[in-house]
């Protein structure tokens, strides 16, 4: 029987290598966080790093072995999850005494949670038996963090074997799925994000890993992280439709977030919240009529009732009151925590000069980049030494990086196999092509300016560990690049892990003196600011649908201030010390919004 987990947060997947051994870390103080599988390349290297911690041989697999990604990856999550499986062992078998893990685990629950409250009685029975009794009664109800995983749906390249033809089901995503699916994790999580990928959702349908027992209950749950209240239905319909069940819909902030972004068309977190908490049993409803319409059509049983759906959110959260609220106000069943656990040691691993460069952010150092080769936005910290890396080759006449992973090969444009875009191969010819247009000199900067941005995170978000661990590096290369979102330059303290939950949970606060706007407030300037980028892009080259898409994503941003003015006059006592942060620059906000919209509306808009 799943039981509730202990935390009401969680710490979501964070680059390549800053979460990849988070559950080693925090799992056993009840902690759940994501690991990421897409690199299998630095899964091997941390498999060679935690068998030698283990005192266990190391058997390598090697890139020239069957199913050698699926397999690293399995391996890897087998190993972690007997290393957390001992670590629980030994914190029950510990004896509660100063300092301890066993009274560090029941010292860092919520003030809300029954457990710590018994735990608080435990100082004032004196009876030895008595005492004993409710020792082990504790011990017993100790559980591990739950140890998920993430892949990134669109990172699904084709293989070859060695003949040169695709390997059927051997894709990078389906790969990976595979290999998390063979694990032996329980009330674990896969969270799916960057939007649907039909054949790997294909694929999960043949798999018995995500099927519910007699129960009702699933050792493996599926996790779609999404922007909005549409996108999750449409997931969870394709999945319901194949005897899938979404446990579980991880609500980001489209621009109030790390690594990756993608912006909504002007939708807020706010008002997308509330979408979900109205329509949380319609949305239910629907799946689980759908998903038991399958599961008959399959001849597999079917449930009288729904299985549990958790709506959660990330993006942006910074205090203990914008946590609360999100958790009482909208009932969401969990919040995430990333961005801040980076200055946190005990529960991330960022190399040394990265976590001083972290501590020292301020909002400038933080940019919403064209950096990625996905060419989607992304989160960026300035400084770093992969920047430096990056801008010396560019010096050299050698701009991109040499392609060893492939991971976000796919770009065809100057041939038939994907390249990738921060690629050495493709900006030599994307340049050589440049120059040879005769563009006119600013148009010429501008697009290559696009090119030049473009920097390898394959390696780069996985060079924290490597050189944290002194791993064996990638070829040459150990420049590290790190994705934190805006939060980072409000947090600029090293802290431990109980001290971060400490924050969290109210008991001190890490962010004495520092104005920081409300989560809700910082989002919705950064869609301002993104706004105001579109409009700038768009004029001289307008059509019809684009200015329609500007006008919408205006009237989107409207209707969110709207909503956040109303729901400060809503909010009930227990909130009343957020009202004046949930108004906060809002009138000065609105003002820009419309100033924007006025100067630019005989070149792009017009009133909506």
């Amino acid at each position: 029987m799943q039981s509730e987990k202990p935390h009401s947060f969680h710490i979501p997947v964070m680059g390549l290598a800053y979460t990849i051994d988070s559950p080693v870390k925090v799992a056993r103080y009840g902690i759940s966080s994501v690991v990421s599988i897409i690199e299998d390349n630095l899964v091997e290297k941390m498999r060679s790093h935690y068998y030698a911690q283990c005192g266990e041989p190391y058997v390598p697999i090697t890139n020239q072995e069957t199913d050698y990604r699926a397999r690293r990856i399995t391996d890897y999550l087998n190993l972690i999850n007997r290393m957390v499986n001992d670590q629980i062992h030994r914190l029950k078998n510990s004896e509660f005494e100063a300092g301890s893990d066993i009274n560090k685990y029941f010292e860092m629950l919520p003030e809300k949670s029954n457990l710590k409250s018994i735990y608080n009685q435990l100082e004032k029975v004196t009876d030895p038996v008595d005492k004993l009794q409710l020792e082990n009664w504790l011990r017993d109800e100790i559980q591990p963090g739950s140890i998920d995983v993430n892949i990134m749906t669109k990172l699904d390249k084709n293989n070859l074997d060695e003949n040169g033809q695709v390997i059927d089901d051997g894709s990078d995503a389906v790969a990976a799925l595979r290999g998390y699916a063979n694990s032996n994790l329980s009330n674990s999580s896969v969270i799916l994000s960057a939007g649907m990928n039909p054949r790997l959702f294909n694929y999960m349908e043949k798999l018995t890993a995500f099927d519910a027992d007699s129960q009702g209950e699933f050792e493996k749950q599926i996790v779609i992280k999404v922007s909005d209240y549409r996108s999750a239905l449409i997931q969870g319909k394709m999945l319901a439709k194949k005897g899938l069940w979404v446990s579980e819909f991880r609500i980001e902030s489209g621009l109030n977030c790390g690594g990756h972004a993608f912006a909504s068309d002007g939708y807020l977190m706010g008002p997308i919240l509330e979408e979900f908490k109205t329509k949380k049993q319609e949305l239910t409803n629907t799946l689980f009529s759908m998903y038991n319409q399958a599961l008959q059509s399959k001849g597999r049983k079917t449930f009288e009732a729904p299985h549990a759906l958790r709506i959660t959110v990330q993006g942006g959260i910074g205090t203990h009151e914008e946590d609360e609220f999100l958790r009482t106000y909208y009932g969401v069943d969990s919040t995430g925590w990333g961005t801040p656990f980076l200055l946190v040691p005990e529960a991330t691993t960022v190399d040394e000069p990265t976590l001083h460069q972290l501590c020292a952010a301020g909002e400038k150092d933080v940019i919403l980049s064209k950096n990625s080769p996905l060419g989607v936005r992304f989160y960026y910290l300035k400084g770093t030494s992969a920047e430096k890396e990056k801008f010396s080759r560019i010096e050299q006449g050698l701009p991109g990086s040499p392609c060893s992973e492939e991971y976000l090969v796919s770009n065809t444009e100057f041939g038939k196999d994907p390249i990738c875009t921060a690629s050495h191969t493709y900006q030599k010819q994307k340049t050589e092509q440049l120059k040879a247009m005769g563009l006119p000199e600013k148009e010429f900067k501008r697009q290559m300016k696009d090119v030049l941005d473009k920097e390898c995170l394959c390696i780069g978000l996985s060079n924290a560990a490597v050189n944290a661990y002194k791993l064996k590096p990638f070829g040459q290369r150990k420049a590290v690049n790190v994705c934190p979102g805006p939060n980072i330059a409000y947090f600029s303290e090293i802290v431990s892990l109980r001290k971060m939950l400490d924050h969290i949970y109210g008991r001190t606060n890490l962010l004495h003196g520092t104005h920081r706007p409300h989560m809700f407030i910082k989002e919705l300037q950064l869609y301002v600011e993104y706004w105001n980028e579109l409009l700038v892009e768009a004029k001289g080259a307008i059509d019809t649908k684009r200015k329609t898409y500007l006008e919408n994503f205006y009237n989107n941003l409207m209707e969110g201030i709207g909503y956040y003015r109303r729901i400060a006059v809503e909010v009930n006592q227990e909130f009343f010390a957020l009202k004046s942060k949930l108004t906060d620059n809002l009138d000065e906000i609105e003002a820009e919004l419309k100033f924007l919209f006025l100067s630019h509306q005989d070149n792009v808009l017009t009133e909506a």
